[in-house]
């Protein structure tokens, strides 16, 4: 029995599924909106909400915290703390919204379009 063992494996070993994760958030807080399957909008829409709550402090810890996560875009780290962060300055959570769009042709995986509100 596995306790205290969390999250989905998505069919992928640590390096690779950790890889995933990272380019995916980046790419929501880039662009806003991703269209992906409806397991991996719902494995990252806690770690965007994080990145969003963080920036949202506005210290200097927290954003060396954003940039240890994202050392290689410097424009994503500039956009979540000048843009995104003070749109989101009234709410406590709740930043993502997952849309389903229906199933993809040829395996019919459920495809999801994970936005921020």
């Amino acid at each position: 029995m596995a306790h205290r063992i969390g999250g989905r494996k998505l069919s992928r070993k640590q390096g690779p599924r950790l890889a995933l994760y990272k380019n995916l958030t980046v790419s929501i807080l880039r662009y806003e909106r991703v269209q992906t399957t409806e397991a991996k909008a719902k494995e990252i829409r806690s770690r965007v909400e994080k990145m969003i709550t963080l920036a949202k402090r506005g210290d200097l810890a927290a954003r060396r915290s954003v940039i240890s996560q994202f050392p290689n875009e410097p424009l994503v780290v500039t956009k979540l703390f000048n843009e995104i962060a003070p749109k989101y300055a009234d709410r406590t959570s709740g930043f993502t919204r997952i849309i389903h769009l229906g199933q993809r042709y040829g395996d019919a995986a459920p495809i999801v379009q994970i936005e921020l509100v």
